[in-house]
């Protein structure tokens, strides 16, 4: 059995510029180092009219179950200005023991030391484990997300594929390695606002209706509403104004309309639907009492989750202890994840590096981060098929 270094492989991986939706042969090299250590390595692409082609990868050693379940993205985010960097972004290179590249902190390292776990678990216990040990990885993490884990567990389904426990290695730590485990995400509601005036001279606003102080009136209705205080894991829901537009190229022009966006993260004492409906409402009131036409259009990035504590995080909790000396917070905090797909599927829990840098300049990762943790993650290896 070949061993894994996961700095070498991180640093491999970092070298494909694989943006969104391009694959650039990061999953080429994944492929490679998963085939050398045994895995059944099957590539699929998928497409879907009106978005991009999206290569991802599913590799399963073991025919048995349970089958725990390593998932992530080798995807990453544009780099912004390249005159911004110091280092070179697809690089790969280390400086002052710490690794630099997009996707280093999100999250190709902790792919990397996904490889490199099962390598050494693997050269520990051969294939009598009594279990199997599977890859989920996508390139359309950081895009639509349409062509990517949702094609590649349906993908599952039709071949009788199961997953009985899942890990992502979305980079969940605020401080230090090993102080945060994500167990659940909230929700994501974007709502557009459109209010409809009559366009006319500032001098003679009689002819004219300014779409202006109705929109700041609705804005600040939803700015001030109170969803809630929170509940066991979640945070209260918050509503964040993100956009207000009017068009605007000459200071004595009454607009015909006005727009603003604003974005909910919710927790689960919510739905989609319901949040919808109560901020319809409050839009309706004020239009109503100022007579005044308007549209307002929602899309649902996803609902809010919550994987309760239990055998999964309490294996991954173990591991870090043991690892770090580290007690990690359980928590549902940032943004989506893929595990909002895969928590249909089994038990998802998300760990992986510091996120301080990622979709940063300069994305970086330590590298005695890296080395712990793989460590880690052989420890949930060990953790799991002991249970």
């Amino acid at each position: 059995m070949s061993a894994i270094d996961p700095l070498a492989l991180s640093e491999a991986l970092i070298r494909c510029p694989s943006i969104t939706p391009e694959d650039a042969g990061a999953l080429d090299v994944l492929e490679e180092a998963l085939a050398d250590i045994g895995f059944t390595c099957h590539r699929l692409s998928f497409t879907r009219v009106g978005t991009p082609d999206v290569e991802n990868l599913y590799a399963r050693i073991g025919t048995n179950g349970p089958n725990f379940c390593f998932a992530g993205h080798t995807d990453v985010v544009p780099i912004g200005d390249r005159d911004d960097w110091t280092m070179d972004p697809f690089g790969g290179q280390v400086r002052e023991n710490v690794l630099y590249g997009r996707g280093a902190s999100d999250m190709k390292c902790a792919i990397a030391c996904f490889a490199a776990a099962a390598a050494q678990f693997l050269e520990r216990h051969g294939d009598d484990f009594k279990g199997s040990i599977s890859f989920l990885i996508t390139g359309d993490e950081e895009g639509p997300a349409i062509n990517g884990t949702q094609r590649v567990l349906d993908w599952m389904g039709d071949e009788d594929e199961t997953i009985d426990a899942c890990l992502v290695g979305e980079p969940t730590n605020v401080a230090v390695l090993g102080d945060t485990i994500k167990i659940g995400r909230r929700g994501s509601l974007n709502g557009h606002l459109t209010v409809y005036g009559i366009q006319g001279h500032a001098a003679y606003p009689h002819l004219a209706d300014n779409p202006v102080p109705v929109m700041v009136k609705m804005l600040s209705a939803l700015n001030i509403e109170h969803f809630d205080d929170g509940s066991e894991h979640f945070p209260h829901s918050n509503l964040e104004i993100t956009t207000v537009d009017v068009g605007n190229t000459a200071s004595n022009i009454i607009p015909a309309k006005a727009e603003a966006s604003f974005n909910i993260r919710f927790n689960d004492m919510h739905m989609s639907a319901g949040l919808e409906q109560r901020l319809h409402q409050i839009i309706e009131g004020i239009a109503a009492e100022t007579d005044t036409r308007y549209g307002l259009e929602f899309t649902s990035s996803c609902e809010a989750f919550l994987v309760p504590p239990g055998p999964l995080s309490q294996v991954i909790e173990k591991a870090i202890k043991d690892v770090t000396g580290q007690t990690p917070d359980l928590s549902t905090g940032g943004g989506t994840s893929d595990a909002r797909f895969i928590k249909d599927f089994c038990p998802v829990a998300e760990f992986g590096l510091i996120n301080a840098t990622a979709h940063k300049v300069d994305e970086n990762a330590a590298v005695d981060d890296i080395k712990n943790l793989s460590e880690i993650y052989v420890a949930v290896l060990e953790g799991y098929f002991k249970k």
